[in-house]
């Protein structure tokens, strides 16, 4: 087995067909090109290929100082357990460094958590900090929402 890895964008295609080994997008209900939007809207990715064949990738999402995050650790299920989850997840995890980011967190898949905390990551406290949006309950936002995509329906900040 040869595995090369890139820090560069997987094609559109590769990363459907990858994401879909996940299950993942039975709650996501991601078309292909919001797949590759969001890998592009990420500031370090790194892909694990097989003779061209995409196997295995993972992506960081940051503010560049203060905060990371890791999104969609995935590796093919014919691919598990041969070090290539490690080799991704090390490899962000040393480029986050590198970039002198303070606090590098992660989304973790149901059963992975031994996983992680074998490649350097602890489970928040359950009375830890930390909150997820909980979709349906923004019926108070809605005005303030509109009135914000009006002003600036691009959703950057300005610098």
């Amino acid at each position: 087995m040869n595995i090369e890895y890139r820090s560069t964008a997987p094609d559109r295609d590769q990363i459907r067909d990858l994401f879909a080994t996940t299950g993942w997008n039975r709650t996501f209900k991601a078309s292909p090109e919001e797949l590759i939007r969001a890998v592009a809207n990420s500031q370090f990715v790194i892909a694990a290929y097989e003779d061209e064949k995409l196997v295995g990738f993972g992506r960081v999402v940051t503010d560049g100082v203060l905060h990371a995050m890791i999104y969609d650790m995935i590796v093919h299920p014919l691919f598990q357990g041969q070090g290539i989850g490690a080799q991704i997840l090390n490899g962000l995890v040393k480029i986050c460094r590198e970039a002198r980011i303070r606090d590098i967190q992660l989304f973790s898949a149901i059963g992975k958590r031994v996983f992680y905390e074998k490649n350097g990551f602890e489970a928040r406290p359950v009375e830890g900090p930390g909150m997820q949006f909980k979709p349906g309950t923004n019926r108070k936002l809605g005005l303030q929402m509109e009135s914000f995509e009006q002003q600036d329906p691009g959703h950057k900040v300005q610098q």
